[in-house]
């Protein structure tokens, strides 16, 4: 039965994902106060996740590194640049809205593409392994690729930073894999498709509670928040279009493709919100809090749209067997 449920879930996720974050927006008052939750929900939805892989997977990734300095490259050079250019072109003059555009395209990768991959199936293990060391790297690459490229300065909360990605993302991962080893992979049926569905009711959970704490800054809706709307819009799904075009013109498998799609194209939007918050001026961190509401719903219909092509050539290729 969670089988079954897990399957229409997944068929779900691109109408599951804009509905949570509607929901959050509408009920945020109500939400918001659960906040504190999110970094368990995660946790236990990266738990779940990591059941499929093994330490043998990560160390394939450091032996053939190509892969994780691809993602790299588009995460803190392509895409940055191409938001600096159309920051330029669209608030010419308007220092504090190209920062916060900047700021959003510069953060380390989200914590959440791992779900995404797992959901649709990508490299687990180079997933696991780019946010690691995305996340390891960004209190350097974040406060220098800002200053560099838009003129400013933040300061990271280095420490706070590390904290919440061991509780979130290495203790669990690393167990999750540790049972795969002693289980010799059992563990993966056993306990990781039972589970399986609660990795999307998670997701929902933790959009609809970041949603409700964005809110707040979207009441005054005007021709500005608009182009700054459209804006992040762009440069988002810019991240998503690029990835998956290196990975295919490299030739990459569709695990492969689908990991680079999901860690070049999402970003730890939370983290940036808090930093735009503390650190910078109110009109830097609206592009960023703005970002949050768009992340997961392109994650949903890119992941649907890559899905699909992928199986549309399999099964014209089966019609034509028959």
């Amino acid at each position: 039965m969670l089988g079954s449920i897990n399957r229409v879930l997944e068929r779900m996720m691109p109408i599951i994902t804009p509905v949570s974050v509607i929901i959050g927006v509408l009920l945020t008052d109500e939400l918001k106060s659960w906040s504190y939750l999110v970094p368990w929900i995660f946790a236990v939805m990266t738990f779940i996740g990591s059941l499929g892989s093994n330490f043998k997977s990560l160390k394939d990734v450091f032996t053939h590194p190509m892969r994780l300095i691809t993602v790299l490259l588009i995460l803190h050079i392509i895409v940055p640049l191409w938001a600096l250019l159309l920051g330029h072109i669209t608030f010419s003059g308007d220092i504090h809205t190209i920062t916060g555009i900047v700021l959003a395209a510069v953060i380390p990768t989200g914590i959440t593409s791992f779900i995404w991959v797992s959901v649709y199936k990508g490299n687990a293990p180079l997933a696991l392994t780019i946010i690691l060391v995305d996340t390891f790297l960004s209190p350097f690459i974040v406060p220098y690729s800002v200053s560099l490229l838009a003129g400013e300065k933040v300061v990271i909360d280095t420490f706070g930073m590390m904290q919440g990605l061991l509780g979130m993302v290495v203790i669990p991962s690393l167990l999750g894999m540790t049972l795969h080893e002693v289980t010799k992979g059992k563990v993966k049926q056993k306990l990781g498709v039972p589970l399986a569905p609660f990795s999307k009711i998670g997701l929902a959970a933790v959009v609809m509670i970041n949603s409700s704490v964005v809110a707040p800054y979207l009441k005054n809706f005007d021709v500005k928040l608009l182009t700054i709307a459209a804006l992040s819009l762009t440069v988002s799904a810019s991240g998503y279009m690029i990835s998956v075009g290196v990975g295919k013109l490299l030739k990459w498998g569709r695990g492969d493709v689908t990991t680079l799609m999901f860690t070049g194209g999402m970003r730890n939007i939370s983290a940036g919100a808090v930093i735009a918050v503390a650190y910078f001026e109110p009109a830097v961190a609206v592009p960023v809090v703005i970002g949050m509401l768009f992340q997961q719903v392109l994650a949903s219909i890119f992941g649907h749209l890559l899905h699909k092509s992928y199986e549309k050539p399999l099964i014209q290729k089966q019609v034509k067997g028959a």
